[in-house]
C-alpha cells in the first residue's frame, strides 16, 4: 500500500466536518465587527451582553427576519459569532482558576 494512502488520524480533530460556508459567515460578522469596534475588543464585553445580543438576533431570525439590516449578514452568524465569544469568555474564566 502507497504511503499517501495510510495515515493515522484516527482519534484527531476531524476539521473538515466543519460546515465552512457558514463558519465564513461567521468571519464575516467578525471581520464586520472589527471595522466597527476595533479587532479584539470583543474580549472586554461582559458574557452576558453576548447573551442578549445572541438572543437579539435569534428572534429577528424567528420573526422571519433572515438579514440583519445593519451588516447585511445573517442573523444566525451574528448569534453564532455571539455564542462563540460567549465560549472563549467562558473558557477564560475557567484556565483562570
Amino acid at each position: 500500500m502507497r504511503g499517501d494512502k495510510m495515515k493515522q488520524d484516527h482519534g484527531k480533530a476531524m476539521w473538515d466536518l466543519l460546515p465552512w460556508t457558514a463558519i465564513e459567515q461567521v468571519v464575516d460578522v467578525m471581520n464586520y465587527g472589527a471595522t466597527k469596534y476595533g479587532e479584539e475588543s470583543w474580549k472586554g464585553v461582559e458574557s452576558k451582553r453576548y447573551f442578549a445580543a445572541a438572543m437579539r438576533h435569534l428572534v429577528a431570525y424567528e420573526k422571519g427576519e433572515i438579514i440583519d439590516k445593519e451588516s447585511e449578514i445573517h442573523h444566525l452568524a451574528h448569534a453564532a459569532c455571539n455564542v462563540l465569544f460567549m465560549l472563549w469568555l467562558d473558557d477564560e474564566k475557567r484556565s483562570e482558576k
